[in-house]
Parts: structure tokens; C-alpha cells; sequence
């Protein structure tokens, strides 16, 4: 779901839905398209739920730095994110075994109301750490819905539909990253934060209804793969999952507790983390393995830089500059839609035999995306720039996770599709993971903790003493970035190699 974007939802220009199995459709003739009648009603249910979380995501960036202020959590403000892909992880692992043995309808049910709850929980919380479990909440919700979503559309849709279905994710993305950020800015200024957080339960009953009849015509069950819920939660991928979230939990409160009483809880969460990630994710991935490791590897680095950066803009130009919480989240407005230009573009036919390179360059302009935004920080630099970065920054990304889907369908073999799209959609939340958790304990120990949010623009900076912990997290980030445009000359497996 994110921006919060922060969120495990899909994003403009998703492709992982490709990497499903081909389904069996009644109606496949030529002229069928995703609003022909056979499919008119799902595919306007899904587009509906998409663009609700996209825009909780842009509104909850918006609304944070206010809420973090109100509950007196900004040392806390990145364990608001990390909470919500903590639990997202888990309940990913969880998704997939529970749509390939129930089928999709009660994870998707069952996620859509989690997401509900967890709101409710964040918008009524009255401690930074009731907010947080809040947040956690509303990531077990998201992880359902994103994995149960990417599986209705590969079981409803023939394969030559899915690439209008993920156009269709990319415009359900533009209008609530352009209204999000006025909306939320405007209801956290005069009616306050938690109303951002309330409000949104009440609109999702509508979308899950339009899609109700279409969903139960879907196969519950796939052959000789039925289960229970021991069967679910106690299988493999599920308990990895579930070691990756505690292990992340304990390393970044180490992070922020740095002292000798963080030691016992870091080992533990390096025991618990590292052999669960490298068992998750395909053999090769953390060495950038040619093929399919790279291609998963540079989904994690893109998006976890993207995040953590992300995470942190709405916050900066309020404290650092003074802006109002609609201005600072208007400033990533521009990315949401050059996202859904970037995915257009690298969908064009001629450029199919350039589709490593076009990973590349999405990650170069990432790069020099995040670079740029630390120049706010200075008094001379106009603050548009941040807006002018993050659009650059949203093109890169449309490139880069687009071609990364379409990579991941062609280096498949059919049989390990599914699994392959899982661990990308893993390589999403374990970048969110690592690199908000670390981004978190990174701004702490720059000063960060000490910043107080400004509770209005007319305020002004409320905080110009600790830049250094905003420099910190953006150049780190960039870094961050510049490593897969490293990594995608490894994304070509060599001749010999076919499918993995």
C-alpha cells in the first residue's frame, strides 16, 4: 500500500501480476477487453480498491509528521513505517499460501478488513506506540490485499488482458496522488490528523461489493494444495516470514538504543533475520546472481530507497522549511504521475530489446532524485525542488519496476511463476524493512529524535539545528540507489541460461 508509500499496495506500472499463471478464461475472444462485459465489474472493483489505497498512502504521508508531532513520537517516526512492512512481510508469506489453498476471496476479504481496523486503531491512538500498533495493523491488511489482488487478476484475466490491467493500476494511482495530499493536508489543518485516518474505513465497502460476484466465480482451491489454517500458518514460507518480521523488530529498537543492554536483542534479531531472508528470497540474490537473483535484488533496492526517502521529505519541509502539511505532501505529487509515465513508456514495443537498460537509467534517476532533495536544506535553494527531484525520481521508478515485471514473467519457467512473483513482492517489503529501519536508527543518531515538528507553516522551522539527520537518511539512500544501477548489468543471464 504506499506511498505510504510506505504502503505494500500495487504502485503505477506494477507487472508482478504477469508472473502468474496463465488462467483458463470463459471468454477470451479478441475483442474482450478489461471493461467488456465478461470483466467490466472486477476490473472496476479492483481499480476502486487500488485507488483507495493509493490514496491512504499519499494522505497518510501527509498527515504523519503532524501526527508524530500531536502523540510527541518524532524519534518514533520511522517505526510508523517500518511497523506497517514489518507486518506487511509477514502477512505476504501468509497471503500466498492462503490464496493458493483457499483461493483469494478471504485474504482479500479478511485484508480489506484489517486495513479497516488498523485505521480505526492509528486514528483513535492516544500514544506514539498505540499509533505504531495501529500501523502494524493496517500492514497485515495490505499484505493480504496486494498478494490476493496480484492472484485474482492472474487467475480472471488471460494473459494478453494483464498488461491493460496494469495500465489500468497506473491511472488508478493519478488522481489520488494529485487530490490525496490537498485533501489530507486540508482535513489534518481543520479538522486534525486523525480524521485522515478515520474516514478512509467508510469508502471500502462500495469497491468490494462491485467485485463480490465476479470474485466467487474464481476456483477456491488449487488441485491437490487444500489446507486448514495450521496448514497456512505453519508452512515454511509463512514461518520465514514471520522470523524476518521479529528479527527486523529487534534490530531496529537496538538501533535506537545504543547502548550494552541493545546487544542481546540485536544477535537475536541477526539470528532470526539473515538465514530467513537468504531461504526467502531465490539462491543468489544477495551476491546479484545473473538473471533472476539481479532482478529481484535491484525490486528490493528500488524500492526500499524510494520509501525511506520518501518517508522522510513530508517531514523535512515541514520542520527544516515550514511549509503546512498540504505543501509538503503536495511535493511528492509529481512522482505519482511521472510513475505512471515512465511504466507507459517503457511499454512501447521498440523498446522491448533495451528492457536491462531501461531498469538501469530508472535507477540512475532515482538516484540523482534522492540526491537532490537534501538541497532544500539550504536557505538559498527554492523549495520547488523537492517537487522538481521527486518527479524525476517517479519517471526512474515507472521504468525500473515495470521492466523488472515483464524480466521476472521472461526469466520464469511456468511451473515456479507464481513463486518467483512472490519473492519479487517479498524483495518490496524486505527493502521497506531494511532500509526505513535503518534509515530510522541512521536520523536518531544524527539528532533527529530532537527535531520538533512545527505546527504550521506560519511557525516556521521549528528545528533548523539538526539538518545533518534529513542529510543523512537521503545521501545514504542515494547510495542506496547508485548500487543497482550497478546491479543492472547482472540483470542479462548468461547465453547458456534459460528460465530459472
Amino acid at each position: 500500500m504506499t506511498a505510504d508509500d510506505p504502503h505494500p499496495a500495487p504502485r503505477p506500472g506494477d507487472t508482478d501480476l504477469a508472473a502468474l499463471p496463465t488462467p483458463t478464461p470463459t471468454h477470451t475472444t479478441g475483442s474482450d477487453g478489461v471493461l467488456s462485459r465478461p470483466y467490466r465489474a472486477l476490473t472496476c472493483g479492483i481499480i476502486s480498491v487500488v485507488s483507495l489505497v493509493a490514496f491512504e498512502a499519499s494522505a497518510v504521508n501527509t498527515a504523519m509528521p503532524l501526527a508524530a508531532r500531536a502523540l510527541d513520537g518524532i524519534a518514533l517516526y520511522a517505526f510508523a513505517f517500518s511497523a506497517f512492512f514489518t507486518a506487511s512481510l509477514f502477512a505476504m508469506a501468509l497471503a500466498g499460501e492462503w490464496c493458493d489453498r483457499r483461493g483469494p476471496l478471504a485474504p482479500l476479504f479478511s485484508g480489506i478488513a484489517a486495513f479497516g481496523v488498523g485505521l480505526l486503531v492509528a486514528g483513535g491512538a492516544g500514544s506514539m506506540g498505540m499509533f505504531i500498533v495501529g500501523r502494524g495493523v493496517q500492514g497485515v491488511g495490505g499484505g493480504l490485499v496486494v498478494v490476493s489482488l496480484y492472484v485474482v487478476v492472474g487467475r480472471a484475466y488471460p494473459e494478453r488482458l494483464r498488461p491493460a490491467v496494469m495500465a489500468s493500476f497506473s491511472a488508478a494511482w493519478v488522481v489520488p496522488v494529485i487530490v490525496g495530499p490537498l485533501v489530507s493536508g486540508t482535513v489534518s489543518e481543520h479538522l486534525g490528523w486523525r480524521w485522515v485516518f478515520l474516514s478512509i474505513p467508510l469508502l471500502i465497502l462500495l469497491p468490494l461489493a462491485v467485485m463480490l460476484p465476479a470474485l466467487r466465480t474464481l476456483p477456491r482451491t488449487a488441485p491437490g494444495n487444500e489446507g486448514g489454517a495450521r496448514h497456512i500458518l505453519g508452512s515454511r514460507r509463512s514461518l520465514l516470514a514471520l522470523a524476518v518480521a521479529a528479527g527486523a523488530c529487534l534490530l531496529q529498537y537496538a538501533g535506537q538504543h545504543p547502548d550494552w543492554t541493545a546487544l542481546p536483542p540485536a544477535a537475536v534479531g541477526a539470528v532470526l533475520l539473515v538465514p530467513a531472508i537468504v531461504r526467502l528470497l531465490p539462491r543468489g540474490t544477495f551476491r546479484s546472481a545473473r538473471g533472476l537473483p539481479s532482478v529481484v535484488l535491484m525490486r528490493g533496492l528500488a524500492a526500499g530507497a524510494l520509501v525511506a526517502a520518501e518517508s522522510f521529505i513530508p517531514l523535512m519541509l515541514v520542520t527544516q522549511r515550514g511549509l503546512s502539511a498540504t505543501l509538503a505532501g503536495l511535493s511528492l505529487t509529481g512522482g505519482g504521475l511521472t510513475w505512471a509515465l515512465g511504466s507507459y513508456v517503457q511499454s512501447r514495443p521498440r523498446l522491448e530489446p533495451y528492457r536491462e537498460r531501461l531498469m538501469g537509467l530508472g535507477m540512475a534517476f532515482l538516484a540523482a532524485a534522492i540526491g537532490l532533495v537534501p538541497l532544500a536544506l539550504l536557505d538559498g535553494v527554492p523549495v520547488w525542488i523537492v517537487a522538481a527531484a521527486w518527479t524525476l525520481g517517479g519517471f526512474g521508478m515507472g521504468l525500473n519496476i515495470s521492466s523488472g515485471g515483464v524480466l521476472l514473467l521472461k526469466l520464469s519457467r511456468p511451473e515456479e511463476a507464481g513463486s518467483n512473483a512472490a519473492s519479487l513482492q517479498m524483495a518490496d517489503a524486505l527493502g521497506n524493512v531494511a532500509f526505513v529501519g535503518a534509515s530510522g536508527v541512521l536520523f536518531v543518531a544524527c539528532g533527529g529524535g530532537r527535531i520538533a515538528a512545527s505546527p504550521s507553516a506560519s511557525a516556521g522551522p521549528a528545528a533548523v539545528g539538526h539538518p545533518a539527520a534529513f542529510v543523512a537518511v537521503f545521501m545514504a539512500m542515494a547510495v542506496v540507489a547508485a548500487t543497482g544501477v550497478a546491479v543492472a548489468g547482472r540483470l542479462r543471464p548468461t547465453l547458456s541460461a534459460g528460465p530459472t
